[in-house]
């Protein structure tokens, strides 16, 4: 969606008053309102990438005890 906000300059403006013209516009379009309340907007995630994600979730884990039980993991991480 793209929405232009078109201003014209009068002979007496100065460039304060066609800012301020600007965002008066600007304000009253509610584009700027609109993109604020998208901004941290996520899609839902489809079934089947919820279940890839879950067996991913479960191999991974698999490996990880595989791991953990060998002794092919690295416990020496430093705490701070």
């Amino acid at each position: 969606m793209a929405t232009n906000v078109d201003i014209k300059r009068a002979k007496n403006d100065n460039n304060l008053g066609v800012l301020r013209k600007f965002s008066r516009k600007v304000k009253i379009s509610g584009i700027l309102a609109k993109k604020r309340s998208q901004r941290y907007f996520e899609r839902n995630l489809s079934e089947f990438r919820k279940k890839m994600n879950a067996l991913n979730k479960i191999e991974k884990r698999k490996e990880y005890e595989y791991k953990d039980k060998m002794g092919l993991l690295k416990t020496d991480r430093k705490k701070r």
